[in-house]
């Protein structure tokens, strides 16, 4: 018996659960590339988003939440394993894979009885069986198990619990590939409308017993297939139409960027209608977020809609506008509405979260910790010591984050890595003045921290050697 079957089985011995009528169901809906600015809740002007605004309004927003890292596969990972990419096994895009011993939130909220699902975009390493979430915890998948597939808006197919299930739409043949990804010349059926219809149907199944709901957006990632490949550059950021932006005088790709972000707020919607008339709202709790800054991809320009308003960077950087992302939990009749929080918090945070909260054992050795009390607006809300990140790219970087001070690293992987930048993100929230000069004290203690949370990864490495 394998150690995590041992660990499940003495989680489910050892755990009374509370009368399933009392655990809420829990609904994660993860964007895809949307920065902090893209939302109106967020400060965003140039596009409506109706529904995560009232979303915010009926719940909590919180105003320096981070996602686990810069680009999809590490964050996913953290978000899933409660581990920071320090510790986490998936560090980066390039291939790697989970292991049997890396419980995942789907693994921990089943020993609590709770039916699991994702629907939309998995993509936690590469390259991966068509099972991979299932093999994870998952009763239920249907989407793009490969991150690459999911750049396919109009793909050929889609993965129904470890099977292909054909679509009507046909790619051109020099795009056809095993893992799905390409530009369609005949485009029917759009994914990301029958993922929602997929998400709403689910929650209307299983309204009897507790679930977990992962809904992935792959929304709005540009498809750099099409933008790069194809005569019509609206195909790098491609939708059905573009509705009320059709007129604008704006390129095609930011027409296509708007008319996701409208969907998204039209999706959220959905979700939030089925709730209520499933008669499910007041015992499911709803959060959102992205998994990572804003990008500018597909012919998309990050500061057409100021998508990372006030902050510095964007995907791919670790400074605050490659990480820092929106998040807001929605519980009516438990979380407190209309309430705002600066507490720091981050992917790694929502496992032992939702284990408190469906009363299920958690695994040791988290990086995150439970913002059930923040959640519940109660007293004794456990703070962070400190928060990481690595990211192996782009000749390697690495930052930490200590209350108010953000040290930053680039270039760690070269014989000379880059000197370290320090900025307080209270005062400095666009990180422009680097303060390193002026507290060596507090660059000593974060560099420390730097190097206590990198655990040598030979999949990932961060130095040079460690694939040794």
């Amino acid at each position: 018996m394998r150690r995590l079957d041992i660990c499940l089985f003495l989680m489910t011995v050892l755990v009374t659960p509370v009368a399933a009528n009392e655990r809420p169901n829990i609904i994660y809906i993860l964007a895809d590339d949307a920065g902090y600015g893209d939302f109106g809740c967020y400060g965003g002007t140039h596009i409506a988003t109706p529904n995560i605004d009232r979303m915010a309004g009926e719940g909590i927003r919180f105003t320096r939440h981070y996602a686990g890292c810069t680009v999809c596969a590490p964050s996913r990972c953290v978000l899933m394993t409660g581990q920071h990419t320090g510790h986490c096994r998936i560090r980066g895009n390039s291939p790697g894979l989970l292991q049997p011993e890396d419980v995942t939130i789907a693994e921990v909220l089943k020993t609590a009885g709770y039916e699991t699902a994702c629907i939309g975009k998995w993509g936690v390493g590469a390259p991966l069986p068509l099972s991979d979430p299932n093999d994870h915890g998952f009763d239920h998948f249907f989407g793009y198990v490969s991150m690459w597939h999911a750049h396919n808006f109009y793909p050929e197919f889609l993965i129904r619990n470890g099977h292909q299930q054909a679509l009507r739409n046909i790619c051109q043949p020099q795009w056809r590939g095993q893992d799905g990804r390409g530009v369609a010349e005949k485009r029917v059926d759009y994914a990301p409308d029958l993922l929602t219809d997929e998400a709403v149907k689910y929650i209307r199944d299983h309204r009897e017993k507790p679930f977990f709901l992962y809904f992935a957006l792959n929304v709005p990632h540009a498809n750099n297939e099409g933008g790069k490949h194809s005569d019509r550059p609206e195909k790098g950021l491609e939708v059905p139409d573009f509705g009320p932006f059709d007129k604008e005088d704006w390129p095609a790709p930011e027409k296509g960027f708007a008319a996701m972000i409208r969907n998204i707020d039209r999706d959220v919607g959905r979700i939030l209608t089925e709730l209520r008339e499933t008669g499910l709202e007041e015992r499911t709790l709803v959060m959102f977020s992205s998994d990572n800054g804003p990008h500018q991809e597909g012919g998309h320009t990050m500061e057409f809609f100021n998508s990372n308003g006030d902050l510095r960077g964007m995907k791919r950087d670790l400074y605050e506008g490659g990480i820092r992302v929106p998040m807001i939990a929605r519980w009516p009749g438990t979380i407190p509405s209309g309430r705002v929080t600066s507490l720091i918090s981050g992917f790694q945070d929502i496992l032992p979260t939702v284990a408190e909260l469906c009363t299920a054992d958690k695994p040791s050795h988290l990086d995150g910790v439970s913002l059930v009390p923040e959640l519940l607006g109660k007293p004794g809300q456990q703070q962070h010591e400190f928060l990481y990140w690595e990211f192996s790219e782009q000749q390697g970087k690495r930052a930490v984050l200590q209350g108010d001070w953000k040290l930053v690293q680039l270039k760690v992987s070269t014989q000379k890595p880059s000197g370290f930048e320090l900025y307080n993100v209270a005062d400095d929230v666009s990180e422009a003045n680097n303060v390193a000069a002026a507290h060596p004290e507090i660059v000593k203690r974060l560099s420390a921290l730097l190097e206590g949370a990198h655990v040598p990864s030979r999949q990932y490495p961060l130095f040079a050697g460690e694939s040794e």
